[in-house]
């Protein structure tokens, strides 16, 4: 008896496929050498377990892709963001107005804005250089005007409203706190410079010292500086200014000594470390980084008349137009044209026996004319060559009851020194001031 099986087509084809591909899979492995046998035995071996690791061990999620947090719908309520911002720096000749406009405000709008902000501040004010800077976010729209380096003005619009608000911020302030030493080789400008001071910093390190030295005829090569100092920025990192807290100058072997220290009053000062103060009646000299041209001297042969005579003053050769400084603090009695001085400036001291005579002066600082009381230290002129003078320079005299005196040989009293009552509390607050001046490789820090 014969037994039949029928065949499904379909299956026998499969079935002479698989057949097919494992016995041309049979006939590529015996090609290959044994090495390459046992690497790819490896491949298939440890794959899976590859995979497992690269997705925390989680076999169920291996191939399940995790969202981005771009991606991912935002379910709390972010805080605003900015969408666009755009700044207008003001020109000479700008108008608080025009600005405004050229923020994207129409005239009726930049109206409102000057309008609502005289509340706070008169955008009349305003000052070319500076820049008013506009902000739109989500929650609506905001406006910045730098009125100085503490305050900003604050114009801000909400969303859907339709009033403007106005305020006066605080502006971020941080304190950098540094020491610089150097010695000067070539010029002081150039040895600060060298260390990192910047030139304002520079020129109160020489106001500090103008009591004791003489930095027109007295800076020597070798002469050293050391000065403990705070940077103040701004909250767009510019540099807003300087305050020395103490600083020593070397100059021809003398040691000079300064700390700052603040009153009870909230004033400050500059002292010793024993407590004297460092200001004296007067400056050494009216002139910064000048030398000394001619000197006192009862016999000289003038340079325009041709003849000998008393030169009863000091030359300062300097530049045209180098601000000249009061002496010391007084009252001008005279500021006009005098003669051979030229332009001539007369001060009378708050020492009713001593005055000072400026004089060949190119111009008067503003504001300067009879009867003014000015400050020590105050700009009052400008270095010229009006009168009989052959080129720039500032003839100075200092009188004692109208009598001229050699101003190189002068003595000048300090002011008076720390009171007892303050004593402890001003060493306190100057020992660590002094201590971090003596570590010249002191961290920099910040406040």
């Amino acid at each position: 008896m014969s037994i039949f099986v029928k065949n499904n087509p379909s299956k026998v084809m499969q079935r002479s496929s698989a057949g097919n591909f494992l016995r041309l899979a049979l006939t590529w492995l015996t090609s290959l050498s044994r090495l390459q046998r046992v690497a790819l035995a490896a491949v298939i071996i440890f794959t899976p377990f590859f995979i497992l690791l690269s997705h925390g061990g989680d076999a169920s999620n291996a191939y399940v892709s995790t969202p981005h947090e771009e991606w991912l719908a935002a379910d709390i309520q972010q805080p605003s963001i900015a969408t666009s911002s755009k700044h207008v720096v003001i020109k000479s000749g700008d108008h608080a107005i025009s600005v405004l406009q050229k923020l994207g405000f129409n005239l009726k709008t930049a109206r409102l804005m000057v309008s609502t902000a005289t509340k706070r501040y008169n955008l009349k004010d305003i000052r070319a250089g500076k820049q008013f800077k506009r902000i739109d976010s989500a929650t609506g729209t905001d406006v910045y005007y730098n009125v100085n380096s503490e305050q900003r003005l604050h114009l801000q619009k909400r969303r859907n409203e339709h009033q403007w608000s106005c305020t006066m911020d605080q502006r971020l302030l941080l304190t950098h706190q540094r020491v610089a030493s150097g010695i000067i080789h070539n010029s002081l400008f150039a040895a600060a410079e060298g260390v990192g001071l910047d030139q304002r910093t520079t020129m109160n390190l020489v106001d500090l010292f103008s009591w004791d030295i003489d930095f027109a005829r007295n800076m020597r090569r070798g002469d050293s500086f050391n000065v403990l100092y705070e940077e103040h920025i701004d909250d767009h990192g510019n540099l807003l200014n300087s305050t020395i807290l103490a600083a020593e100058f070397v100059n021809r072997g003398e040691h000079y000594k300064a700390v700052r220290y603040e009153q009870l009053d909230g004033s400050s000062s500059y002292y010793t470390p024993k407590g004297k103060s460092i200001r004296k009646a007067y400056l050494k000299a009216p002139v910064k980084f000048s030398r000394i041209s001619s000197r006192f001297t009862t016999r000289r042969l003038h340079p325009v008349l041709g003849y000998t005579r008393a030169h009863r003053g000091v030359d300062y050769a300097a530049s045209s137009g180098t601000p000249i400084h009061a002496l010391g603090d007084g009252v001008i009695r005279f500021a006009g044209w005098k003669h051979g001085y030229g332009r001539f400036i007369l001060i009378k001291h708050n020492n009713r026996n001593h005055s000072t005579a400026y004089a060949h002066m190119r111009a008067f600082a503003r504001g300067i004319k009879r009867g003014v009381r000015v400050k020590q230290g105050q700009v009052i002129g400008y270095v010229g060559m009006s009168g009989l003078a052959t080129g720039p320079h500032l003839h100075f005299e200092f009188r004692v009851r109208g009598v001229a005196v050699n101003p190189l040989t002068v003595k000048h009293p300090p002011a008076r020194p720390i009171i007892a009552s303050q004593r402890d509390r001003f060493m306190q607050q100057t020992a660590p001031l002094l201590g971090q001046l003596q570590q010249k490789n002191i961290l920099e820090t910040w406040g």
